[in-house]
């Protein structure tokens, strides 16, 4: 049941009349105790014999413990009285060893509040200081907390805040502050958004999708690994122009030989969670893309392995078995990737609303930008303070909290695997 509401805001729609009217009479039911099979059913056998309306339900079980809640209207005048149906109700509940109480009042819930918001908060661990930093936040803002419930507990504890009466992008800012003060990471989603519906998520892929820069693969084979790591970096935090700092790393390469393209796929090490967010992914029906300032000499083995729907990065040119040092095509940049993001919507049928974007370098600022979602994973602050949210924690498999999907569907899905 809804926690004490603030006043509703002239935008927030009419609430619906209750069969007997707003301020027909009616009981809340409360029932707790130890959880076993056939207590809901039980409760409403038990109130079904006094012909009474359902007007609200909510059920919660935690560590084995039943708290359900009923609002009914109360039983007609002229027939059962409302003693009868409390005294019918406490013994049943006391035959199941059960607490019962009953409260009069009049009328449904008070309605919620005009901003209706999603609060996913990802702890590791998740401690009861930052929990309480974080309510009164959204109390701060003016927001209610209408509903609390846990996402995961593996990798990370995984909370949802179902927040009402507050915007959703005054509360973005609000707590975006507040995480960086307590260290959990906070995402904020607007209720009207179907985050089910988003059927495209599209990834980076170097220190995304996989822990490596795959140009510094390359360029351990070619011995100039410290230099091209430098520029990268420097690529990474926007310091210098993607396009010139990759034909200037690219340039190093020249000479290797053809084969080093399999060396250094056997080296590509995936991110933590990165098997199980796609195959759950995909076994929910989204379709899955990677876009790459890379190589397309690594992304086509990725999207072949991972079973990709959509991938594109750079190609290094070949000559004769041996990388000319130069790449050939059009440059997957930081505006080419967002381009891809568009064009991969465009195929998969997708609103770009209803996409998923993750990143972590400057260059996939527009991507994230453009994305209905753009998820900031372990990356540079200049793109966590740009993306709608940030993931801070080493396990991409974090991603599916943000989009309301629970660890026991993850583990439906994927058949229980953690990587």
């Amino acid at each position: 049941m809804s926690a004490s509401q603030p006043p509703r805001s002239p935008r927030s729609p009419e609430p619906p009349e209750s069969p007997r009217g707003t301020d027909a009479p009616t009981l809340l039911v409360k029932i707790f105790g130890k959880d076993r099979p056939g207590i809901t059913a039980g409760l409403f056998d038990t109130l079904a014999a006094y012909a009474v309306d359902v007007v609200d339900i909510e059920q919660v079980v935690t560590r084995g413990r039943i708290v359900l809640c009923a609002l009914v209207t109360s039983p007609e005048p002229g027939g059962t009285t409302e003693g009868d149906l409390r005294a019918t109700v406490h013994s049943w509940a006391e035959s199941l060893k059960l607490q019962a109480e009953i409260i009069s009042g009049t009328g449904d819930n008070r309605p919620r509040g005009y901003g209706r918001s999603h609060v996913t908060v990802l702890g590791h661990p998740l401690t009861a200081e930052s929990t309480a930093a974080i309510a009164a936040r959204i109390t701060s803002t003016g927001g209610n907390i209408d509903r609390i419930f846990r996402l995961a507990k593996y990798p990370v504890t995984a909370v949802e805040f179902a927040v009402s009466g507050t915007a959703t992008e005054e509360l973005r800012t609000a707590l975006a502050t507040e995480s960086a003060d307590i260290g959990v990471d906070i995402a904020v989603m607007s209720a009207g958004l179907s985050r089910r519906a988003q059927r495209l998520v599209v990834m980076d892929v170097d220190s995304t999708l996989i822990q490596d820069e795959v140009i510094e693969l390359f360029a351990a084979h070619a011995g100039c690994e410290d230099e091209v790591a430098a520029v990268t970096e420097q690529a990474m935090r926007g310091e210098l122009d993607f396009e010139q700092s990759l034909h200037a790393r690219v340039r190093l390469l020249a000479g290797l030989d053809v084969s080093v393209v399999d060396k250094v796929r056997s080296e590509v090490r995936l991110t933590p969670g990165a098997r199980t967010l796609i195959r759950t992914l995909k076994r929910l029906g989204y379709q899955v893309g990677v876009v790459s300032g890379g190589f397309t000499q690594v992304t086509d083995d990725l999207k072949e392995r991972l079973g990709l729907d959509f991938a594109s990065a750079n190609t290094l040119e070949v000559v004769d078995g041996k990388l000319t040092g130069r790449v050939v095509g059009d440059i997957v940049d930081r505006a080419g990737k967002a381009r891809l993001l568009r064009s991969f919507a465009e195929q998969a049928g997708v609103p770009l609303a209803q996409t998923v974007a993750i990143g972590d370098g400057a260059n996939d600022l527009d991507m994230l930008n453009t994305a209905g979602l753009g998820v900031a994973f372990n990356a540079k602050p200049v793109v966590r303070q740009a993306a709608h949210t940030a993931v801070n924690v080493p396990f991409l498999d974090t991603v599916l909290y943000l989009l309301g999907i629970t660890r026991e569907e993850v583990e439906t899905a994927d058949g229980v695997v953690v990587d």
